[in-house]
């Protein structure tokens, strides 16, 4: 099927392109969403009366769009979920809590704009995509943790492995503190109970 693209599709063209796609990628991502017009001999006269006026839309929403770019590249949001101990989240994160996260900080973020090639399934830090023009997307950072404090010991740079690694040190050092403390009171019960020597015979000449 041939269509007209009404902007730039990435890996298909630029604007006023006319190109060759699949019937069902038309009808169902390419038409609803106004990137494209089926290429039929009005509709290539319509874009063509059009062209000008499409350009100056498109050049003003990109400049737009880098400057939100601009602001939101590099930024990162935490997002807390339950996970196991070796990491695996239950459940995922989505491209819907993706665009919450960077809306809760004052950005103006759609779902639609995340690309994420598969859903998070794992706490750590994660880097994602958005797409805020055709021509224009900005990466972000998904701190994916159990805690707040979990987050910024991520932000950091320690690793979920690392985090559970002192965990089980701090862990085995209290124990440890334990079994000395417990040492310690048996020896001094221990001093306390031993007999007293006995008395130089005051009888026994040297």
């Amino acid at each position: 099927m041939h269509v007209i693209l009404l902007q730039r599709v990435a890996k298909l063209g630029q604007m006023g392109d006319v190109v060759d796609v699949k019937p069902g990628f038309a009808r169902n991502y390419l038409l609803p969403q106004k990137k494209a017009l089926t290429a039929s001999k009005a509709n290539i006269a319509s874009f063509e009366g059009q062209k000008a006026q499409l350009e100056t839309q498109n050049l003003e929403t990109k400049k737009e769009a880098e400057a939100m770019a601009a602001k939101l590249h590099g930024q990162q949001f935490v997002v807390i979920r339950s996970a196991s101990d070796a990491g695996a989240l239950y459940g995922s994160v989505t491209t819907r809590d993706a665009a919450e996260a960077a809306t809760a900080e004052g950005f103006t973020v759609d779902r639609k704009q995340v690309v994420l090639i598969a859903p998070i399934k794992y706490l750590g830090i994660h880097d994602v995509q958005v797409v805020l023009h055709p021509e224009v997307d900005a990466t972000i950072e998904l701190n994916v943790a159990r805690s707040p404090e979990e987050a910024e010991l991520q932000a950091a740079g320690k690793s979920i492995q690392e985090l559970a690694a002192e965990e089980e040190a701090a862990a085995e050092f209290e124990i440890s503190e334990l079994f000395d403390d417990i040492g310690s009171a048996a020896d001094e019960d221990g001093d306390l109970d031993a007999p007293a020597p006995a008395a130089a015979d005051e009888n026994e000449e040297s």
